[in-house]
């Protein structure tokens, strides 16, 4: 009844859960799957990455290759700017694992803005204004740099470094990590697991680092990171300012996570020996550990109310990313049905799209500057496909996506876009007037403006 409450709670302030898995006393639960989502696909976890990069250090230290109080900038010493500030010189490792650095603001844009592509160098050359230790900032750039450090101390990227000693004793199979442009994986963000992976990753972490009789991380360590290690606030109602320890956040009720942006979650209760892992597309985070606190928590001392089980069971079954709402045809299609649609200059590259219907199920054929896309939008059920995207570095990448389609009005067209391996939904209308077309899209969550710029087009003749 308890879990129960939380998804409906989730679906009705914020709605946006991708897969969610609860554990409790090391056993599922519950397991729960908003289609096309499915436990199969990675998705991005942004910046629960930093609870990777973190156990990444406590390894590197655990085989004596660093130290928490070794000088941060001294393991490049090809990167430093000439004459090195007080405080630049005083940043040890414990620094970036707190994010105490002393930079005045999160340092990511200035690091990554290195015209060379050194991001270490990017890092070492900015004003570090306060004393290390004095002041928390949250730094992305501060995990890059520990990942450069791993790297640096053992000759691998932080990937490659878990992947005997954590990724493979837990079955984390296919992680994959970001790199910057000098091969070293980003750290602060960019890794890619499963769902059910960031959940045993939170179970070794409830376990004291312990999985299936093996010790895979020391448990010092885990103390030690999970633990409050600087002041992050003082609102005893807000989640993000309870503590941080060493690439982890401190909650209420006694609960740690990592978490990453839209609502990737690995929240560990100790005292309710309990794991929450959540991967989602949501705009207010702190809804949705609010909702735990108020659901779940009392649930796990409460007895099992009759019936619950089934009705848990049958809300799981029906779960979906909300897809366009109205008729699976309109007048309107035989007007359109294989005409070229060209569109007007825009910065994503769409040149034209083709709209045709087979069968009575819809299928857009764009031509892009990265190369033709194939999008069939059915009424009744998810269709998967993929589609080329631009990646970080100006390149391509073929992305995994799921798509349906419905005649929300008689002359627009609604689509919905699911990247199944990211937080990312975007919804397409494509209106038709005449021989003029309009395509407004926006997406659910975004860094930035969730309206995405609209596309303008016109019919050409069959």
């Amino acid at each position: 009844a308890g879990v129960l409450a939380f998804i409906e709670a989730v679906d009705r302030t914020v709605g946006g859960l991708h897969g969610m898995l609860l554990l409790r006393r090391g056993k599922v639960a519950c397991e729960a799957w908003w289609a096309p989502y499915e436990p199969r696909r990675p998705h991005m976890l942004f910046s629960l990455s930093k609870s990777f990069t973190s156990t990444a250090v406590g390894l590197a230290i655990a085989e004596g290759r660093l130290s928490v109080d070794m000088e941060g900038c001294g393991f490049f010493p090809e990167s430093l700017p000439p004459q090195p500030s007080p405080n630049l010189r005083a940043m040890r490792v414990r620094h970036l694992l707190t994010m105490t650095t002393g930079h005045d603001q999160d340092a990511t844009q200035g690091t990554t803005s290195d015209p060379d592509g050194n991001w270490v160098r990017g890092f070492l050359s900015l004003p570090v204004e306060h004393a290390p230790g004095s002041h928390w900032v949250y730094n992305s750039a501060a995990t890059y740099m520990l990942s450069a450090i791993v790297q640096k101390v053992t000759g691998e990227t932080v990937r490659d470094y878990l992947q005997p000693r954590l990724f493979r004793p837990l079955g984390i199979e296919g992680a994959a990590w970001e790199t910057c442009p000098r091969g070293i994986s980003v750290g602060g963000w960019g890794l890619s697991i499963r769902t059910e992976d960031i959940a045993r990753f939170g179970q070794m972490l409830l376990q004291r680092g312990q999985w299936n009789g093996r010790q895979v991380v020391p448990p010092a360590w885990i103390e030690e990171a999970t633990g409050k290690q600087v002041a992050n606030g003082t609102d005893p109602s807000s989640d993000w300012a309870q503590g941080y320890g060493y690439q982890f956040w401190r909650c209420r009720h006694g609960a740690y996570r990592g978490d990453g942006a839209f609502g990737q979650y690995c929240v560990v209760m100790p005292a309710q020996d309990a794991v929450l892992a959540i991967t989602s597309g949501v705009g207010d985070m702190g809804a949705v550990l609010n909702a735990a606190w108020d659901h779940l928590l009392p649930a796990f001392d409460r007895p099992a109310a009759s019936g619950a089980g089934e009705a848990l069971k049958q809300r799981i079954a029906g779960l979906c990313v909300p897809a366009p709402v109205g008729s699976a045809a309109s007048s309107v299609e035989r007007a359109i049905a294989g005409r070229r649609i060209a569109f007007e200059s825009n910065a994503d590259g769409i040149r034209s799209a083709t709209l045709t219907w087979r069968q009575g199920r819809p299928r857009i054929a764009m031509e892009t500057e990265t190369g033709p896309t194939r999008l069939d939008c059915p009424h009744e059920r998810w269709a998967r496909g993929t589609v080329l995207m631009r990646d970080m570095r100006g390149g391509t990448v073929r992305t995994a996506v799921a798509s349906r389609g419905a005649w929300t009005s008689p002359d627009t067209f609604t689509v919905t876009l699911c990247f199944v391996e990211s937080p990312f939904v975007q919804t397409h209308a494509w209106r038709f007037s005449g021989d003029e077309v309009t395509v407004s899209r926006r997406t659910n969550v975004s860094f930035g403006p969730t309206e995405m710029p609209s596309l303008r087009g016109r019919l050409t003749q069959v």
